[in-house]
């Protein structure tokens, strides 16, 4: 039954979004990372990504992308993707799920609508970058 199954809580699993110059665009860019602020390794992590919104009154989304990590350590970051200046003004989804303990964990992270910026900025757990955080 439904109220059997256990559905543990995602802790101390975060995402940022963090502002790296790109040399392939000559600009500062936003890149995704999944922070693993836990003391244990996070096992085959997959994260779907995607984007959706409306711009000039136009209903906009993105492809649905796909990332795979089969570990990611203890206290560390692993970057996940590039936030192209054009997908900034949509949602950005980012559904992730991982193993930990031998439990799977699911969590959805959505960075809202123009809410990736230089005022949005934070310190970043295991790291001494800044940038937005969503826990």
């Amino acid at each position: 039954m439904k109220k059997d199954i256990e559905v543990p809580k995602s802790e101390n699993v975060f995402l940022a979004a963090i502002a790296e110059w790109n040399d392939d665009f000559q600009e500062e860019s936003w890149y995704v990372h999944l922070v693993n602020n836990t003391d244990k390794d996070l096992e085959m992590v997959l994260v779907v990504s995607r984007a959706y919104g409306i711009i000039n009154n136009e209903q906009r989304k993105t492809g649905t992308f796909r990332h795979a990590f089969k570990e990611v350590p203890a206290k560390s970051t692993v970057k996940i993707e590039l936030l192209e200046n054009n997908v900034l003004q949509l949602n950005n989804e980012f559904a992730v799920t991982y193993f930990l303990d031998n439990k799977m964990f699911e969590k959805t992270f959505v960075f809202k609508t123009n809410t990736v910026n230089k005022m949005a900025l934070s310190d970043i757990p295991t790291t001494t970058l800044r940038g937005v955080l969503l826990k």
